[in-house]
C-alpha cells in the first residue's frame, strides 16, 4: 500500500525529531510505498541535507516552517469575504470558554455516525478551519491574509466581546500581535499544494509521525479525499505549550493553548488510530478527547545491534564517571545537574561528570555557553603545583570526534548515566543507556517511570541535591550498579526494539486500510483492479503467490452435459 509519512522537523532531514524511528519504520516496512511529506524548522536544518533514502522512498515534498513564504496571492472582495468570516469563527472559538469541542471524548457515550472528514454542526473551530483551507485551495493561498491587519483585528473583535475569557479580554495590542503570529506560523499547511489527486489524494494512508502542524495535511487529506489518518505522538503539543512558554502573559497562554487544545481534539476525533508512545503522553490525549477505543499505545523501536558490545561488558566503565549525553537546551536543566554535581564532588572528590552533546540551535548555543561559564565558576581548575595546569573536572564533548565516534562509546565511559530533564517526552538517550546495560539516575518527568520500571533511580526535577543523594548511592555501590544495568538492558531488549514497532505499524496500517472504504480502483498493466499498490496478500506464502497458472482438474476440463440430455 501507499503511505503518506507526514513529519515536522525530522525525517528526511539528518537531524531533528522523530528522525531515526521515522528511518527505521520507513525499512523495516518495504513492503510498502512511502511519500514523505516534510516540514523543515530551520536553514541550517535544510542545510545538513537529507539521510540516505530507501527505495521505497518513491517521493519527497517539503515545506519550510521557519520563514514566510509570499504566495503574491491577492483576494477579491468575496475571499476577503470569507476570510475575514472564517478567522473571526477561529478566533471565537479560542476565545470563548467551555468543554472540548463536540463528539471528542469517550466517556459520553458511543459516537454517532458521520461523514468522514466532516465536523459535527456545533463545532466552530473545525468548521472554520476547514472553511480556510477550502478557501486557500480555491484561491491558491492563504498566507497574505494570515499576516494581514484583518487577522490582527478579527482577532481582537473575538477578545471583547461577550463571552471572552477573561485571560482573552486582557490582551493587548502586543499579546494580539504575537498570536496572530503564532497562528500564522500554525495555519501555514492549509497554504501547500499538496492536496490534489496526485498528492496527498493518491496515498491508501497518511501517517503523521507528531500532532500539531504535522497532522494538519493528514486532517485536510481526509477532509478533502477520505484518507484515513494515524497519528503518532511521543509528546503532545498541548504539553509542550504549557512547559515552554512560562514568561508569556495570560492572554497569549490561554489563547495559544486553546488553539493547541482544540486542534489536537479534531486531530484524535479525526484519526482512525492514535499510537502513543508511552502511557504519559497517553494520558494527555485523553485528556485532550482521543477516544479510549482508538488509542494504540506503542514503543519508538531502537537499534539495539550498535549498543550489544557495551551492554555484555562492563570493563570499560570508569567508576568514578557520570555521563550526560543528549542534546544541550534549556529544557534538559543543565544548570541543575552541575550544582547537584558539586555537592557530588563534596562527597566523592574523585568523581568526574563528562557532559556529552551539541547545542540545539542558537537557544541552545546560547545554554551552553552559559552551562560553561557555570561550571568554570563552580569547579576552578585545581593544579598540583605552581607549575602545573590544572583540570576541571566538568568536560563538554560532543560525539562524532576520534575519542567518541559514537553514542555507544560515550556510554561506556561512565558507569552511571544521568539525565536531568524538566521537559521530556519518550527518553530516547535513556534507552540507549539502558542498552549499554548503565545504571540511571533520572528526574521524574516525562515517559521516565515508564521506560525504567525498576532498573534505575528517580528523583524529582529541579532537586540538585536529590539527584546528588541518588548518583553517590550507585558511585558507592558498584553491586548495586551491575544489578541494575542487567535489568535495565534485559528491559530494553524486550520492550523498545526496531523489531517490536515495525510488527505493531504494520499490523495497524493493514486494519486500517481494510476498514476503509475503496475511494478509487487504480488498474495495473493487465487492466485488472489494484486497490494497493502491493497487494497484502502477495507477501504471504500460497498458492496465490505463485505466478504460474494453476492446473486445472480433470473433472472440472470435462465438456458439461446438458440437464435435459441427462434426463434422457
Amino acid at each position: 500500500m501507499r503511505i503518506g509519512l507526514l513529519t515536522e522537523g525530522g525525517y528526511p532531514y539528518v537531524s531533528g525529531d522523530a528522525r531515526l524511528w521515522c528511518d527505521r519504520l520507513v525499512r523495516g516496512l518495504g513492503q510498502h510505498e512511502f511519500d514523505v511529506y516534510a516540514f523543515s524548522r530551520s536553514q541550517a536544518e535544510e542545510d545538513e541535507g537529507w539521510v540516505p533514502l530507501p527505495p521505497q522512498v518513491s517521493r519527497v515534498r517539503t515545506a519550510p516552517l521557519w520563514t514566510p513564504e509570499d504566495d503574491g496571492v491577492v483576494y477579491g472582495r468575496r475571499a476577503r469575504r470569507r476570510f475575514t468570516e472564517h478567522y473571526a469563527d477561529l478566533a471565537v472559538a479560542l476565545c470563548a470558554a467551555g468543554p472540548a469541542p463536540t463528539g471528542t471524548r469517550s466517556d459520553a457515550g458511543p459516537a454517532t455516525a458521520e461523514t468522514p472528514g466532516v465536523p459535527p454542526q456545533g463545532d466552530r473551530f473545525a468548521n472554520a478551519l476547514y472553511g480556510l483551507a477550502e478557501l486557500a485551495r480555491e484561491e491558491g493561498g492563504l498566507a497574505a491574509a494570515l499576516r494581514s491587519e484583518t487577522a490582527v483585528r478579527a482577532l481582537e473583535h473575538a477578545c471583547r466581546a461577550p463571552g471572552a475569557q477573561r485571560p482573552a479580554r486582557e490582551a493587548r495590542v502586543p499579546d494580539l500581535l504575537t498570536v496572530a503570529a503564532h497562528l500564522e506560523r500554525a495555519l501555514r499547511p492549509l497554504t501547500l499544494d499538496w492536496y490534489e489527486e496526485d498528492g496527498l489524494g493518491a496515498v491508501d494512508l497518511c501517517h503523521a509521525a507528531s500532532g500539531g502542524t504535522a497532522a494538519l495535511p493528514g486532517l485536510l487529506a481526509r477532509h478533502f479525499f477520505g484518507v484515513p489518518l494515524l497519528v503518532t505522538e511521543y509528546g503532545v503539543r498541548l504539553r509542550t505549550h504549557y512547559l515552554t512558554r512560562p514568561d508569556s502573559s495570560p492572554a497569549v497562554r490561554s489563547l495559544l493553548a486553546a488553539f493547541h487544545g482544540r486542534l489536537a481534539a479534531e486531530i484524535y476525533r479525526q484519526a482512525a488510530f492514535v499510537t502513543p508512545g508511552n502511557t504519559h503522553a497517553r494520558r494527555w490525549q485523553e485528556r485532550c478527547g482521543a477516544d479510549r477505543a482508538k488509542l494504540r499505545t506503542v514503543y519508538p523501536g531502537m537499534d539495539a545491534a550498535p549498543f550489544a558490545e557495551v551492554g555484555e561488558g562492563q570493563e570499560s566503565a570508569d567508576p568514578h564517571t557520570l555521563v550526560w549525553v543528549g542534546r544541550v537546551e534549556p529544557a534538559k536543566d543543565l544548570v541543575s545537574l552541575l550544582h547537584a554535581f558539586a555537592e557530588i564532588r563534596k562527597q566523592e572528590p574523585g568523581t568526574r561528570l563528562r557532559i556529552i552533546g551539541g547545542p540545539a540551535g542558537p537557544e541552545g548555543e546560547a545554554y551552553l555557553g552559559h552551562c560553561r561559564m557555570l561550571a568554570a565558576q563552580l569547579f576552578p581548575d585545581e593544579a598540583e603545583g605552581p607549575h602545573a595546569v590544572g583540570d576541571n573536572p566538568v568536560s563538554f564533548e560532543e560525539i562524532g570526534g576520534p575519542e567518541l565516534p559514537s553514542p555507544a562509546d560515550a556510554y561506556a565511559t561512565g558507569a552511571v548515566t544521568v539525565l536531568s530533564s524538566v521537559v521530556e517526552g519518550f527518553p530516547v538517550r535513556l534507552v540507549e543507556a539502558m542498552f549499554c546495560g548503565r545504571a540511571t539516575v533520572s528526574t521524574d518527568v516525562g515517559a521516565v517511570v515508564e521506560v525504567i520500571g525498576g532498573t534505575g533511580l528517580v528523583v524529582p526535577p529541579r532537586n540538585p541535591r536529590a539527584l546528588a543523594e541518588a548518583c553517590v548511592s550507585l558511585l558507592r555501590d558498584p553491586e548495586r550498579r551491575e544489578r541494575l544495568g542487567a535489568a535495565a538492558r534485559a528491559r530494553a531488549l524486550e520492550l523498545f526494539t526496531v523489531e517490536q514497532n515495525i510488527a505493531a505499524f504494520h499490523g495497524l496500517y493493514l486494519e486500517i486500510v481494510a476498514h476503509t472504504p475503496v475511494r478509487r480502483l487504480p488498474l495495473d498493466h493487465t487492466g485488472a483492479p489494484q486497490p494497493f499498490a502491493t497487494p497484502a496478500e502477495a507477501h504471504v506464502p500460497g498458492h496465490w503467490t505463485d505466478p504460474a497458472p494453476r492446473p486445472v482438474p480433470s473433472w472440472a476440463a470435462q465438456e458439461q452435459v446438458p440437464v435435459t440430455e441427462a434426463a434422457r
